[in-house]
């Protein structure tokens, strides 16, 4: 059975991967910040000329579900990477924006 995952095992994963590679000196955040936006703008490309009622079904096609799951793994990887470059925890910092999203838009 495997172990269940968590941010912080990913973090884990990813800062190893990125060192048994060399690859911390480019793991800047400037850099970090720009590969997201990559990632992001490649997710947004399988969505861009789709009408809302396509958009909705784009995870019943296996190859278009593939390909957006993989853009989704890739925007989350350089989230958690730059998270953990500027030591800021993203689970805490969502369950702050959640509270103080709350207070400013009232039912």
């Amino acid at each position: 059975m495997t172990e269940p995952l968590d941010v912080a095992k990913l973090q884990r994963r990813l800062a190893e991967f990125a060192a048994a590679r060399n690859w911390q000196p480019y793991h800047t955040p400037k850099n970090l910040v720009a590969a997201l936006s990559v990632e992001a703008s490649e997710l947004v490309e399988i969505f861009q000329w789709l009408t809302p009622e396509e958009s909705a079904r784009v995870m019943t096609d296996p190859d278009t579900a593939h390909r957006v799951t993989d853009e989704v793994a890739d925007v989350l990887a350089y989230l958690l990477q730059l998270c953990e470059v500027l030591g800021i925890d993203p689970l805490a910092a969502l369950d702050a924006k959640i509270d103080r999203n709350e207070r400013r838009f009232p039912i």
